[in-house]
């Protein structure tokens, strides 16, 4: 599947490459966090290569968000308005509900073939737009199959009550639907504020499973760091699979008939899969023990 950037610098390592084409991203944050940077950047991006660019605001007028980007670094957004290559869609103010139902459509056919990126900002509004929550997720979800075939969708979710707290009725259905989802952690309390941001959801590719931290930067966007791991972590990793090899010589002759090739390359693979997760305190032996017993290799 080919890759889009995401205008995001930093984020493209941490999945496998960047965003898959044709596929709907939610961005989950609170106020401050940098939802609408990240949204914008990313259609900055595409702008850059070339492809067209559809921002659709819920929230704050295109006029507010133009002057916003600006002060944030992008002067020559205005060139892209002006060329006819980035469109906002000023859904402020309306039932989007009404025009997601009679006017979508037609909207999708005149954008057809243009592979554009598409942004929505924020999509909450879409949902607090009814009431019924089956009406909800069919409405959502006739939105982002319709936009999906436009091109590549990046949606904002506005995060109420607690920190962190993802299961909120107005997160569950876009991150259901969602092939991608990005939660970022912002917390402002702290001194100094703290940023960090991890990949919660990604369908069909590899990505990282950390926090990492980020900056909003003038005239870059977000920059994002990998996060370091503990200094023992790869140390941990060898030492399992070591570990894992050594219970494996030793095992009974009959129950050494049961590891086959396959099992065995599986076992490895798992061990392999850890060190690329974070295990906390966890103790890599018993981690291994159970996967012993997970085939029946070692009795409890």
């Amino acid at each position: 599947m080919r890759k889009v950037k995401s205008g995001v610098y930093g984020l493209n390592t941490l999945m496998d490459g960047g965003i898959n084409e044709n596929t709907i991203t939610t961005v989950i944050g609170s106020s401050g966090a940098g939802k609408t940077t990240f949204a914008t950047y990313f259609l900055k991006r595409g702008l850059e290569l070339g492809e067209d660019a559809i921002f659709i605001t819920l929230d704050e007028t295109p006029q507010q968000i133009i002057k916003e980007v600006i002060e944030m670094g992008w002067e020559d957004v205005e060139d892209y308005i002006d060329e006819g290559a980035l469109v906002f869609v000023d859904a402020g103010g309306r039932q989007f509900s009404d025009f997601i139902k009679t006017e979508l459509a037609g909207f999708v056919n005149e954008w057809k073939g243009y592979n554009a990126r598409i942004v929505v900002d924020p999509l909450t509004p879409v949902l607090w737009s009814v009431e019924n929550k089956y009406e909800q997720r069919d409405l959502v979800s006739f939105l982002l199959r319709e936009l999906r075939k436009i091109g590549t969708v990046i949606c904002t979710l506005e995060e109420h009550g607690v920190m962190g707290d993802l299961s909120g009725a107005e997160l569950i259905i876009p991150m259901y639907l969602a092939d991608n989802v990005v939660h970022l952690r912002y917390r402002s309390h702290d001194s100094p504020e703290k940023r960090d941001l991890k990949i919660i959801k990604c369908r069909s590719s590899r990505h990282s499973h950390f926090w990492h931290p980020y900056n909003i930067v003038r005239g870059s966007g977000l920059i994002v760091q990998r996060a370091k791991l503990a200094t023992d972590h790869s140390k941990r990793v060898v030492d399992m699979t070591n570990k894992l090899d050594k219970m494996l010589a030793d095992l009974p002759k009959e129950k050494a008939a049961k590891l086959t090739p396959k099992i065995k390359q599986s076992l490895h693979r798992t061990v392999e899969t850890i060190s690329a997760e974070d295990i906390g305190s966890m103790d890599p032996e018993y981690i291994l023990l159970q996967l012993l017993l997970e085939y029946e290799l070692i009795e409890e």
